[in-house]
């Protein structure tokens, strides 16, 4: 045999031989095992190799980490766990046969969170910063109003008129009458984006009732209802709805200006079909019994501070949550309320997890398999965002979003986000992270919730 044809021979044995070892479960359980690490103060974290050799473990602070039940010597055969002990960073180091290195580890340990799971239904009621502008209007016929003079554009807010603060829209009629009796410029102060301006406002008389008009439609409030995801008691905290509250008109996102949530009762349910995505029915009572305060309208819910947990959960006591990368696809279930205030529980499939790096609001696409929900909704109805997702006894997720074309699917997002916007999760952030509410508004035209639906129709997709 020549040295050419021994050379192909030894390629092509190279060759079986590394596709042999990769289609081996020890090769793909030591692909998977991650070379970064989150977990959460007091738990552990079982690893699988199942490879035929022995190993030694050292840990760089043997005071934040530890392996259970084992000394340094392991037999990667059999599956071992990671122990935390305190809140930190560190790292570990697997060395086969003791010598030779095989995986070093880099582990965050966080705080231990518990939050209790809701699943109720809410009525959201949000003030805004100021005084959002949604339209304009003309006052004399043919003419630019005075609002589009002043360069005041849809989605400003309205801060403050002649050095006097603006929260409430009954608040501009009495300064634009004055400024047009005394014949003089109105200074305004606006927020655009994250920028304030300021400009000139010059009323201009009504011909036809004689008042005078700044030709702008202003918006200081809206209402909705939604789900309640989580509640802190050691914080007094809250998280709701699962999706950012934009103005019905504009489509911007509300400036929190303050804002409650209060009791809701479910009264009937549209069920969703494709095409035509469901909706609860909901109204608010025992309004003067508020459940909470509003304090941030995030890309994520609704956060604020809430003294109790609120009655009629299935939970009393905290439960664990679970980080981005520890949600399995697979059986789950949703919390909800279906009727009244009485919250269920009924099955899901997490069908598809989406990695993030970072934070993103569908993270998760999940399919109702619960024969009782699609029997009574269709599937996932507007008014469900918020509903909090469980699995294994954790807490994972909550529904942001229904699929228009099939009422049975939908995104979620992670719980974890929601936790870091309500500040009851923190992390250092140095590792990578693996990894519409909008409910139903409860008056329609300009006080609607749902002010991004029609976006997410056309992208088959609708805020819940």
């Amino acid at each position: 045999m020549g040295h050419r044809q021994k050379i192909r021979w030894a390629g092509l044995f190279l060759a079986v031989l590394f596709i042999l070892t990769s289609m081996s479960t020890p090769f793909r359980e030591y692909l998977a095992f991650p070379s970064q690490m989150r977990l959460f103060s007091g738990h552990g974290k079982e690893i699988h190799l199942t490879m035929p050799a022995t190993a030694t473990v050292t840990f760089s602070d043997p005071s934040m980490l530890e392996v259970k039940g084992a000394k340094n010597r392991l037999d990667l055969r059999k599956p071992f766990t990671v122990m935390t002990k305190n809140l930190g960073r560190s790292h570990f180091t697997l060395r086969l046969f003791g010598k030779l290195p095989l995986k070093k580890v880099m582990v965050e340990v966080l705080p231990d969170v518990r939050v209790i799971p809701g699943g109720q239904s809410i009525g959201v009621k949000l003030k805004s910063k100021g005084v959002l502008v949604v339209g304009h209007h003309m006052v004399q016929s043919s003419k630019p109003s005075p609002g589009e003079k002043a360069d005041i554009r849809i989605g400003d807010l309205i801060l403050e008129m002649d050095g006097k603060r603006v929260t409430e829209a009954k608040e501009i009629g009495p300064i634009v009458d004055q400024a047009g009796k005394e014949k003089k410029g109105i200074s305004v102060l606006l927020q655009r984006g994250n920028e304030q301006r300021r400009t000139t406002l010059i009323p201009e008389q009504d011909p036809r009732g004689g008042s005078f008009r700044i030709g702008l439609y202003v918006r200081d409030t809206a209402a909705g209802v939604g789900t309640l995801t989580f509640y802190d008691p050691k914080k007094k905290s809250y998280g709701a709805l699962g999706h950012v509250i934009t103005d019905v008109d504009t489509g911007k996102q509300i400036q929190v200006g303050g804002g409650k949530i209060v009791h809701s009762n479910v009264t009937s349910i549209q069920k969703g079909a494709s095409g035509d995505p469901g909706e609860k029915r909901a109204i608010f009572f025992r309004e003067d019994q508020v459940l909470g305060s509003i304090a941030r309208n995030t890309p994520f819910g609704v956060f604020g501070r809430m003294e109790k947990n609120p009655d009629k959960g299935l939970y009393q006591n905290p439960v664990p949550v679970a980080l981005a990368e520890e949600v399995k696809e697979g059986p789950a279930q949703i919390l909800t309320v279906v009727q009244g205030q009485k919250v269920e529980r009924y099955d899901i499939e997490i069908a598809h997890l989406i990695h993030q790096k970072f934070p993103a609001t569908k993270g998760m696409i999940i399919k109702v398999t619960d024969p009782r929900l699609l029997n009574k909704t269709g599937g996932i109805v507007q008014g469900m965002s918020g509903s909090p997702i469980m699995q294994d006894g954790k807490l994972v997720g909550a529904v942001t979003h229904v699929f228009v074309n099939d009422p049975t699917s939908g995104y979620g997002t992670y719980i974890e986000w929601m936790l870091k916007d309500a500040g009851v999760l923190e992390t250092a952030g140095f590792l990578k992270k693996p990894a519409v509410f909008f409910g139903k508004s409860v008056q329609s035209g300009r006080n609607g919730l749902s002010g991004v639906e029609s976006m997410y129709k056309k992208r088959n997709e609708c805020i819940t």
